[in-house]
């Protein structure tokens, strides 16, 4: 396989070529087949990958950045983990659903790109707090005014960010679970493959989170 120098140009590469070229058949999505198009990727048709990046792309993003709580990091990260799908596609397991496969990848990049965050925050404490607030990285919940919003929308919005705040103060090894089983809906067995744990670990981790998130949001309760 040729390289990649990023997503978004492979995308639009295989726009180019699909004009160019409109009489060449276009991929139908079907949830699946992601192993076909595996496959097909191997063996060297890009539109094939392009559309298993347009099939989870919006996701992926979506469930790194419910984790690292910074959006365009996770863009970023979004686009390294199919890259290293792409780079390592002769190395999946076809034993493994794919969004398992891509899921694992994504959670252990969104978890180093935590424990990078922690190896800086302790590096210097001087001034952390103010710098924490400007860059707009997690800190610690901070209990919203008490008095009543006219706005039942601003209240709606106010109530997500709290959310969003406050499972970014959870420790590393809750957010990943809490995510994926009550923000992604997905299975304790899939959620224990993606994170190769066992189901037992994996509950328990998450009743760990949702008593931390409760104590971090009694205001809304």
């Amino acid at each position: 396989m040729s390289a990649i120098i990023s997503i978004d140009e492979l995308l639009m590469s295989v726009a180019a070529n699909a004009a160019d070229a409109p009489s060449a058949p276009a991929i139908v999505p079907d949830e699946h087949s992601d192993h076909h198009l595996l496959e097909l990727t191997l063996a060297g048709d890009e539109a094939a990958f392009a559309e298993l990046v347009r099939r989870y792309r919006h996701q992926i993003t979506n469930y790194v950045y419910r984790i690292i709580n910074d959006y365009e990091t996770a863009v970023d990260l979004s686009q390294e983990t199919f890259l290293r799908v792409y780079r390592a596609a002769e190395r999946y397991q076809s034993s493994y659903a794919f969004s398992t496969y891509i899921y694992r990848i994504a959670t252990n990049l969104a978890i180093s790109e935590l424990r990078r965050r922690k190896r800086r925050r302790l590096v210097s404490l001087t001034g952390f707090f103010q710098r924490h607030d400007q860059s707009g990285e997690a800190r610690e919940f901070d209990p919203p005014d008490a008095q009543p919003l006219p706005d039942v929308t601003l209240v709606a919005d106010e109530r997500r960010m709290a959310v969003a705040r406050a499972i970014a103060t959870l420790p590393d090894k809750y957010r990943a679970p809490l995510v994926l089983r009550d923000v992604e809906g997905r299975s304790y067995e899939e959620i224990a493959q993606i994170l190769a744990m066992s189901e037992g670990t994996v509950k328990s981790r998450i009743n760990r989170a949702r008593t931390f998130l409760r104590d971090k949001l009694q205001a809304y309760l």
